[in-house]
């Protein structure tokens, strides 16, 4: 501007360009380091550029003293060394020696000194830094010890170049700071709660992933187990004894080539072991190979001498070559037979629905990591203002992670166990909604807090087993998920006693994984459904499940060959049904979804067809356990449910017909 009216030369504006570099790069001295100054005491970690831009500042603020003295030793030299000591002491060689550099050069261009000073502070900081490890008195022998160094390799003597009274001096003051005073600085990247913690939440999320992961990871080992029996498993025995035959006539009609074959005739001896143990070995590998041809021989005692020296009997090689390739050929030809076809379209099927069901669960997990990402900027105040009112109440956090789909879910990590009443207290006045500690999810250190229920959830069971001497083939789960939905499943497996109870316990316990795993209510049936088709054990169990969302108030019913489920309101009963076939039944679509609305003072009312098929009055077997809950006035859920078991008993005069089990829910607003 002063340019503009007055003689323009090209050294006005060289000067003016030089000017404005110099007032940016105060400028940026000064917003790099006043953060320092405002906030040192607090625990922060500040990065190397706010380190050096402080160390600049204090060193401009220092050479203020410019020629004030006490007992003629500098006052600036003496706080120049000062900083430098602290710096070091506190975060080592590299910090020391920056800042001793920094202030050297510093001291320079105000002070006019001569070059050898900046050296003289830049490697009196860095050894001063590298003895930070033995403390104050390490760090202050190290300035001493890196000036004396410095002051013989410059004159050849040890006349010091920073006199060691000021040295002394600095070090008194070293000496009185306190030990908990921190200057932290991470390699380059805050560790402080204070700035941006995208990478600690980041941790947080790697945490949450690996778990969920290794769900994924249980829930497929269990998929896989069902196909880890030998293929022969798949099928019964006169379907391996129909496929057998076939692979035989197969391999007669391709070994009459090779009658001049010298394993021709224990091939050919179809009734023998060897063929035989050949057939289950093309069963579990679907290819038989050199070894194991010579493994099954040497088991059936018929022992093929020689074949470990293939130049000595080479025409004894070839011999097995050619018996290996009829014996494969033979089988593969032979797998066209329809029972083969049959049984692994069926199988590829199942696997089809089970891998189709990971991969929409780990797709999932990417993206919910990939929107988690992007909420992270939504929440990083409000992340920030817990951690500071957790700080006043000494509650030291080591991650969190403010997340809200419907519901708000807060995951935090802290280094000791905490009262979660004060965390409740702070998340709620931060969020402005009611906030609760997730027990059932939570653990010694890692706390899950989520959006309060508005409603209220009541519980009660009752059940008989058929054979009181023995185990009930009906199970049930009761259990809340992360996301703070409430999951009520009740399974009946097919029979009595103990097979059925297996049943029912492996479908309920697959279906708490995978949800839990975070797959959705579909996918969870449809894997259930394909893994117990696969295991062909006639593995057959009905699922009903219903999932409660308390605090958006809405419900939602899966049933696989389950009974109807009865919703009470008032004098009002609803009736939920399926007919749908019991998990475990081969084609059937066995999901039925239904979703409704939570009403307050609901009853709900699930039960096994031991309940259902009681009574035999009613052509409509579901009738008469709606009637009876039309017509009762408590609404005690353990007396519904005790009332409905004692009735079903009573249908059959006393007499338990089969596996019975109830359960009753009621719904309230708080």
């Amino acid at each position: 501007m002063k340019a503009i009216f007055s003689n323009l030369t090209v050294y006005d504006i060289l000067v003016s360009i030089m000017y404005t570099i110099m007032a940016i790069a105060f400028y940026k001295i000064f917003t790099n380091s006043i953060s320092v100054v405002e906030n040192f005491g607090q625990k922060k970690a500040f990065s190397i550029e706010e380190v050096i831009g402080t160390s600049l500042l204090l060193a401009i603020a220092v050479s203020a003293f410019s020629d004030l003295s006490i007992l003629g030793f500098s006052i600036r030299n003496i706080l120049s060394i000062f900083i430098v000591l602290v710096l070091g002491w506190k975060n080592g060689m590299l910090v020391g020696t920056t800042s001793g550099v920094t202030i050297g050069v510093t001291l320079g261009i105000l002070t006019g000194g001569e070059p050898i000073i900046i050296a003289a502070y830049a490697i009196s900081g860095m050894v001063a830094g590298f003895l930070n490890r033995f403390g104050k008195i390490g760090v202050i022998i190290g300035f001493c010890i890196g000036n004396v160094i410095l002051a013989y390799a410059s004159n050849g003597y040890t006349v010091e170049l920073i006199y060691f009274k000021e040295i002394l001096l600095a070090s008194i003051l070293l000496l009185a700071v306190p030990k908990n005073i921190h200057i932290d600085i991470e390699e380059f990247v805050g560790g402080s709660k204070f700035l941006p913690i995208t990478r600690e939440r980041s941790l947080s999320r790697e945490k949450e992933t690996v778990e969920k992961l290794n769900n994924v990871s249980e829930t497929i080992k269990k998929m896989a187990s069902s196909y880890s029996n030998t293929v022969q498993d798949m099928y019964t025995e006169e379907e391996k004894e129909e496929n057998k035959q076939i692979f035989i006539n197969e391999l007669l009609n391709n070994l009459e080539p090779y009658k001049d074959n010298l394993l021709y005739e224990d091939i050919a001896n179809v009734e023998g072991k060897i063929v035989g143990e050949i057939f289950q070995t093309l069963l579990r590998k679907q290819e038989i190979e050199r070894e194991d041809l010579l493994k099954i021989f040497a088991d059936c005692n018929s022992y093929i001498v020689g074949f470990d020296d293939k130049e000595i009997s080479n025409y004894l090689e070839e011999n097995i070559v050619q018996i290996l390739r009829v014996l494969n050929i033979s089988y593969k030809v032979s797998k066209n037979n329809f029972v083969w076809k049959r049984k692994l379209e069926e199988s590829k099927k199942n696997m089809e629905t089970q891998l189709k069901g990971v991969s929409k669960m780990i797709s999932g997990i990417a993206n919910s990591i990939q929107k988690d990402t992007v909420q992270e900027k939504d929440y990083t105040k409000q992340e920030m203002e817990v951690i500071e009112l957790l700080k006043q109440k000494e509650i030291e956090v080591e991650e969190i992670s403010i997340r809200k789909k419907d519901r708000y879910i807060i995951h935090i990590f802290t280094k000791e166990i905490v009262d979660s009443s004060i965390v409740e207290k702070i998340l709620t006045k931060i969020l402005k909604e009611s906030i609760v500690l997730n027990e059932e999810n939570s653990t010694k250190t890692d706390y899950i807090f989520i959006s309060e229920d508005k409603y209220v959830l009541g519980f009660a069971t009752a059940d008989a087993s058929k054979n009181q001497d023995k185990v009930s083939g009906d199970n049930f789960i009761h259990t809340r998920l992360k996301d703070g939905k409430y999951v009520i499943a009740l399974s009946d497996g097919i029979g009595t006693g103990k097979k059925a109870n297996e049943s029912s316990m492996q479908v309920l316990a697959m279906l708490q994984n995978l949800l839990e795993t975070g797959f959705d209510k579909d996918s969870s049936v449809q894997l259930i459904t394909s893994s117990l088709i696969s295991k062909n054990e006639e593995t057959f169990a009905t699922l009903d499940v219903a999932i409660l969302d308390l605090y958006k108030g809405n419900i939602e019913f899966i049933k696989s060959g389950a009974c109807p489920t009865y919703i009470k309101k008032n004098k009002k009963v609803q009736i939920i049904k399926s007919n749908s076939l019991p998990a475990g039944m081969i084609n059937q679509d066995n999901i039925q979804v239904f979703d409704t609305d939570i009403q307050s003072e609901e009853i709900i009312l699930m039960c096994t067809d031991g309940i259902l098929d009681s009574n035999v009055e009613y052509k409509n077997k579901e009738l008469w356990i709606k009637y009876i809950l039309e017509d009762i006035e408590t609404k005690n859920t353990k007396k519904i449910a005790d009332i409905i078991l004692n009735e079903a008993i009573d249908n059959n005069f006393g007499k338990i017909k089969d596996d019975m089990s109830v359960i009753v829910c009621k719904i309230l607003v708080k």
